[in-house]
């Protein structure tokens, strides 16, 4: 078998994904090491950039550290690790600042703590979220982003998808478990090749796409948390999928998300007929937690025949929403709805992953040389339910001491790593069995492992998700990869791990709710899987 070397002593940090996680973990590191950023898509193309809303931010005089971990334990339902929100709620103003000093254009307000105007989202006690009007999310990663092109050592990857990790495993010598680098398939010239890393970093977003329905960019297929789960490590609190309360409904745009914000500012969800019905569900009307409006939602649409509520902002006025909602009036208007004049059809779709990769607060996994930022990771902060715009926070503030981790526990040295080897597999002969396979798997979740779920379900999508990893794995054991393939063989083994985890938590708690299991138990605790040694696929 061919073999690769590190030519020195400190090979690049490969980062895998160039969200705001991986570009925080990647400008941190860039004035010590070399640092690889791989991009499977462009590298425009990130959850962080369809952020809408904002990052939260301990900044004003009426706001505390503890008010804010108290909201955030509110939304995550009993299974909020007060020491990690309490790290990171202390740290939110530093973050603020940081991506201040780094040229994001936050909404200002003359009259606001460090000049930026704040919002106010579900679950929030008071206004504490910046925002750069209600396009955050893409003024913060073009800021990194152009960061990070200019920085000399950065190095960026287009269409760049990474394969698997490379571990002891694959050295096949006796040694303890560590990552050392990652196979990475370069799109372009359709040919995977062996990265050696000082430390490989995940940071490839949710799951999103698992299910039919979702407010995710096409990237967010799972793969970093495939990627540790066949590694060795544990994963936790897979069952808790944040379905977004409010996606535009509208056969022409399936994945545009409707901001929590514009609730915030006072945005009304009715029936079809103008009722008003949040009442009914919760005394916080509007500005409940996600889980709570989502299932609101998808019980009045069950209830009433209906497929969409409204989200009536018309009384904010044309010039408020104009100037405060660019994004989401224009890409309304463009598709025929005047939201200044029209209620805007909203359905729930999948939007965050609450679970993944285990990872302390310094972004180590359970595998050495291997770390994990972002929706990828299980840090404890969101629970059973993520509080509005603390997922951008959460990057922004374990970016940074990832990093500082990764500087202190640099390897003097990597051994040679295997070369990929394709000399036992060809070209597929037809692609329909991926198409098909991943049509059927994003139904099936959609439609037994979703807002509302029973054990009977659940069962009945674990079989037949057994079956299907099978005709999948077959098919990367025998046919030359491409990103479809790769894609569906993460997006199945998260599938499992949702549907496993769902099965084992015996209450309905946060974003987990079972018919079968309605009651919340008085203490709870994660969810934590563990990969038998050698088994499984």
């Amino acid at each position: 078998m061919r073999e690769t070397t590190s030519s020195k002593p400190a090979a690049p940090v490969v980062v895998i994904g160039a969200g705001l996680g991986g570009l925080a973990v990647a400008l941190h590191l860039a004035d010590t090491l070399p640092v690889v950023v791989l991009a499977k898509r462009s590298l425009g193309e990130s959850a962080t950039a369809w952020a809408q809303g904002g990052i939260v931010g301990v900044l004003g005089t009426d706001d505390s550290i503890d008010s804010h971990v108290r909201d955030t334990q509110d939304a995550g339902a009993g299974l909020v690790d007060e020491h990690t929100a309490r790290f990171i709620a202390e740290n939110s103003a530093a973050a603020i600042q940081w991506l201040v000093d780094a040229g994001v254009p936050f909404s200002p307000d003359p009259d606001g703590p460090l000049g930026l105007h704040l919002t106010r989202e579900g679950g929030h006690a008071v206004r504490r979220i910046a925002h750069a009007a209600d396009a955050t999310g893409k003024a913060i990663h073009d800021a990194l982003l152009q960061r990070a092109r200019a920085h000399p050592n950065i190095t960026l990857h287009e269409r760049w998808m990474a394969v698997d990790l490379v571990t002891s495993r694959h050295l096949k010598r006796s040694e303890p478990p560590r990552c050392y680098g990652v196979y990475a398939l370069d799109m372009d010239a359709r040919r995977v090749e062996t990265l050696p890393a000082s430390a490989v970093v995940l940071a490839t977003g949710g799951v999103g796409k698992v299910y039919r329905y979702t407010s995710n960019p096409d990237t967010a297929t799972g793969d970093g948390i495939a990627m540790a789960w066949r590694a060795g490590c544990r994963v936790s609190n897979m069952e808790f999928i944040q379905f977004h309360p409010t996606c535009l409904y509208h056969p022409q745009e399936r994945s545009f998300l409707i901001t929590e914000a514009l609730r915030g500012e006072g945005a009304h969800l009715t029936l079809l007929d103008g009722t008003r019905f949040m009442a009914e569900h919760d005394e916080r009307l509007e500005l409940a937690p996600r889980d709570i409006v989502a299932r609101a939602i998808d019980f009045e649409m069950k209830k009433h025949g209906a497929d969409h509520v409204w989200l009536d902002a018309r009384h904010l006025g044309e010039s408020f929403l104009k100037e405060h909602f660019p994004t989401i009036h224009a890409r309304c208007l463009a598709l025929g709805i005047d939201i200044a004049r029209q209620p805007i059809p909203v359905v729930p779709a999948a939007h965050y992953t609450c679970g993944g990769v285990v990872t302390d607060l310094d972004g180590r996994t359970d595998l050495p040389g291997l770390y994990a930022v972002g929706e990828t990771t299980y840090t404890g902060l969101h629970g059973a339910n993520r509080l509005a715009s603390n997922s951008l926070l959460e990057c922004v503030v374990l970016g940074r001491t990832c990093a500082e981790q990764i500087l202190r526990a640099v390897p003097d040295a990597l051994p040679r790593l295997p070369a990929w080897d394709e000399s036992q597999v060809e070209d597929a002969d037809e692609q329909v069995v991926i198409s098909h396979n991943w049509d059927e798997l994003r139904l099936l979740m959609w439609n037994y492992v979703g807002i509302v779920r029973t054990t009977k379900r659940l069962e009945r999508a674990l079989h037949r998700i057994k079956l299907l990893r099978d005709e999948i794995d077959d098919y990367y054991r025998n046919f030359r990869v491409n990103r479809d393939l790769l894609e569906l063989r993460n997006l199945v083994v998260c599938a499992e791990l949702i549907v496993r985890s769902a099965l084992r938590r015996h209450e309905s708690r946060g974003l987990h709710f079972s018919r079968d299991f309605p009651n919340t138990l008085p203490v709870s605790f994660p969810t934590v899987l563990t990969r038998p040694a050698r088994s499984g696929k």
